[in-house]
């Protein structure tokens, strides 16, 4: 028996049409879907010697793995800052596959022109000077790792060690931070300047948000020759935001990089401009954000920019012979930690076609207002506290002592019932549960359910 190839594999209009059905099958199963599956269960197979062909492949994925699949692509999903597909991203992206691009090197196709203009688009939906280049990443964790190693390299430069080379044995510098996202601590532990290294800034009172005269005296106090702040754009718990401006002129003042991560939290200056709570974003080194979040474009995308891209591109460049092209522009594949990258421009680039600046503001004000009836229904009920007033998408609230069940267990049942889902935090010392709002399909009568259930497990 001659084993199957991908050319006696079947047709495209064969996968099509399957692809249809599961497209129609999941779109409708979303009313009545476990949001989340936490007894899912794979059952244990061995590696197949004869080839099983597609239909054993999709039997198989329709009744055991779908099924078990969450329904975070729907709009009750509030767990972390999770964002859905829309549905023209969601196209876009099907194309992503079909056309197959590898976005490391121009020259031989457009798709690296659609990313720089992406990019600039991006740039001007945030309001943000033209001087900001930059990459399409993973997401925020790889946006942060290029935010932590281009901050090296120019440290480096600044003390005539050329890091990427060279590596840091010899640098000299301090990171400072107040309430940094894990996926920044992350990337300090990956760009070897230390998870456990920052100097660790105060925070306001009752709030997740930088102490700026901590920051200027911890400053004043360093004598390191580099240093480099972290700075943020809406704080994972608190929704925070740092006063940038005041960061910044601190930092300028000190010959400090900054860094923002905005991841979502950048996105608040669609409603309220520049001169909102983003003000002074603008005058950052470096910058992170995430479109899988409240862009709602398909897993997984973020996007790196800074005002020094000739220092990213000293980080990521490794040239090979192979690789050379007669192409003008920077490669993508020195501006990234990947040389092999997938065309996740493009459902960036539609969506902000598609839907337009006031498009995509208008979700974010639907989000905004539905977290807002949330926060004012648990804020009035006797049964749960609200532990924070709610800053933008996020609503942080507890179990009150009139709950028959404390925090934990309020959280467990909640998202076991199947109906809505959502992540626990520590807010100022204390167990609460977070519920972030930032998928495209979530409708009022989501949050009513959302209240009905909370309702039934307080009573």
């Amino acid at each position: 028996m001659h084993a199957l190839t991908p050319r006696q594999l079947p047709a495209y209009e064969q996968l099509l049409a399957a692809l249809e059905q599961e497209c129609y099958a999941f779109r409708e199963s979303l009313g009545t879907r476990r949001v989340s599956n936490p007894e899912s269960c794979l059952q244990a197979r061995e590696l197949v010697e004869q080839p099983a062909g597609f239909e054993v492949f999709r039997q198989v994925f329709s009744t055991e793995i779908a099924p078990q699949l969450s329904a975070s692509n729907g709009g009750r999903y509030w767990g972390f800052v999770t964002g859905g597909a829309n549905p023209v991203a969601t196209y876009a992206d099907w194309l992503v596959t079909l056309y197959n691009q590898n976005v490391s090197k121009g020259g031989d196709s457009i798709a690296s022109q659609v990313e720089r203009q992406a990019i600039k688009w991006i740039t001007e939906l945030f309001e943000l000077p033209a001087a900001y280049e930059g990459v399409m990443t993973t997401g925020a964790t790889a946006a942060n790792v290029l935010g932590a190693m281009t901050a090296r390299q120019e440290v480096g430069l600044k003390q005539g060690v050329d890091v990427a080379k060279a590596g840091c044995k010899a640098l000299d510098y301090t990171v400072f931070a107040a309430t940094p996202h894990a996926s920044m601590v992350k990337a300090l532990g990956l760009a070897g300047l230390g998870q456990e290294s920052w100097v660790q800034i105060a925070c306001e009172s009752n709030s997740e948000a930088m102490d700026t005269t901590d920051l200027a005296n911890k400053l004043n106090e360093c004598h390191s020759q580099g240093k480099i702040v972290i700075a943020s754009a809406a704080t994972v718990t608190g929704t925070d935001f740092d006063d940038l401006v005041r960061v910044a002129q601190l930092c300028r003042k000190h010959q400090a990089w900054l860094h923002v991560d905005g991841a979502f939290g950048i996105f608040e200056r669609l409603l309220t401009g520049s001169q909102g709570k983003t003000q002074g974003i603008e005058l950052a080194d470096s910058i992170t954000l995430d479109c899988h979040k409240w862009l709602n474009v398909p897993y997984d995308c973020g996007v790196f920019l800074t005002r020094h891209p000739h220092s990213l591109f000293a980080t990521c460049n490794a040239d090979a012979p192979y690789l050379v092209n007669d192409e003008t522009e920077q490669p993508f594949m020195s501006l990234g930690i990947e040389n092999s990258r997938r065309f996740r421009a493009l459902p960036v680039w539609a969506t902000l076609l598609a839907y337009g600046k006031q498009g995509i503001k208008s979700q974010i004000q639907r989000n905004v207002d539905q977290a807002n009836v949330l926060a004012s229904w648990l804020n009035n009920s006797p049964a749960y506290e609200l532990d924070k007033p709610c800053e933008l998408n996020v609503v942080v609230f507890s179990a009150s002592d009139k709950n028959k069940l404390d925090t934990h267990d309020l959280l467990a049942q909640l998202n076991e019932a199947g109906q809505v889902f959502m992540t626990p935090g520590v807010w100022q010392g204390k167990a609460v549960i977070r519920c972030a709002f930032s998928n495209w399909c979530t409708e009022m009568k989501d949050v009513e359910l959302a209240i009905a259930e909370l309702s039934r497990l307080a009573s």
